[in-house]
């Protein structure tokens, strides 16, 4: 493909709707096409949101996140004021019979849980049952036996509590999970990972956050590789490279731009910008031929990487490069025009 041919039209990608999450709103996508050139393509160029808007944006998501964490804190305090002491031992409920209890919730509820483990917590205000249920697989939950029953997924709650401590270390967090299986983030995010499609180790993860439809937004970490956002919907689910993410505004705590960098430059070996030592990247857009990546290099010209299915096919020279999507702004001065390889 030559530059001509890029009637195709390099385009924004989709980002997954509005994420509610202190650390910043996910925003749609940023247009990426200059709007002169979009429209010698007949492209319609749809503008970012200013600064203002994001602005007001994200304090209304932060508000949301605060409201969201004090509802599942109150939901969840533990409260044994109704507890009839006198009758404690009529009370008490072997491990079956509380694995049995926990299940009648968990079902009612819509819990695709198999509960393996369950501990009674006590009971709420309002005197329902509340317990914390471990499942054969994903993610725990603690329930409550109220009507309409409810349920508390165990690592949302702890990525509640550990945003909630990042602002205040004396944070009150409500009810937190105790059982072992149900704190083990990693282990339910690298099963999420897989079944999203993500071919990596994650070694690290948390909760965003819920879009405005309601899925659950995750962040996993990969090791030394770059992360991911993930988000289970209807239709299955979204993922989301990290690169994209931060490049509209949002956060990946677990990747750094020294793995996104460390990666591009692996993708750009046996191409003639192989000797390019890449310090920054820029995702630029995407069209039906792959996604276009802007490389700066420690010294020389920078380049543009069209890249498929994780394979880099074209480079263009930074230099010859104006005609995608506005060329390169990551080197301010690109070397004399040389032709494309």
């Amino acid at each position: 493909m030559t530059l001509s041919n890029l009637a195709d039209q390099v385009t924004p990608m989709n980002l997954f709707k509005r994420v509610a999450i202190a650390a910043g709103a996910l925003m749609a996508s940023a247009a990426m096409v200059s709007g002169a050139y979009a429209q010698h393509l007949g492209q319609e160029v749809t503008p970012g949101p200013n600064s203002t808007d994001r602005m007001q944006q994200r304090q209304i998501d932060d508000r949301r996140t605060i409201q969201e964490a004090e509802r599942i804190q109150n939901q969840t305090s533990r409260n044994n004021s109704r507890y009839d002491r006198r009758n404690r031992r009529e009370r008490e409920q072997t491990p079956a019979e509380a694995i049995e209890a926990a299940q009648a919730i968990a079902t009612t509820a819509g819990l695709t849980c198999q509960v393996t483990e369950a501990n009674r917590l006590g009971f709420t205000n309002d005197n329902h049952p509340m317990y914390e249920a471990a499942c054969a697989t994903g993610p725990g939950y603690i329930v409550v036996g109220s009507t309409p029953p409810q349920s508390f997924d165990c690592i949302e709650l702890k990525s509640q509590a550990d945003q909630a401590r990042a602002r205040d270390p004396n944070a009150e967090v409500g009810q937190q999970c105790a059982i072992e299986k149900n704190n083990d983030v990693v282990s339910v995010l690298q099963a999420y990972a897989t079944e999203a499609g993500v071919t990596c180790t994650v070694d690290n993860g948390t909760v965003l956050g819920k879009s405005s439809d309601g899925a659950v937004i995750y962040e996993v970490g990969c090791g030394s590789a770059p992360g991911y956002w993930l988000a289970r919907t209807a239709s299955g689910w979204e993922v989301t490279e990290c690169l994209q993410a931060i490049s509209t505004g949002g956060t990946c705590q677990f990747t750094t731009m020294e793995e996104i960098s460390a990666d591009l430059q692996r993708m750009l070996a046996n191409t003639h910008a192989s000797d390019c030592a890449v310090q920054q990247v820029r995702l630029v857009g995407q069209n039906a031929n792959g996604r276009f990546y802007e490389a700066k290099c420690s010294a020389g010209d920078g380049y543009i990487a069209r890249a498929k299915d994780g394979a880099v096919e074209q480079v263009y020279a930074c230099a010859i490069a104006q005609p995608i999507a506005g060329g390169c702004t990551l080197t301010p001065t690109p070397a004399a025009a040389t032709s494309e390889q």
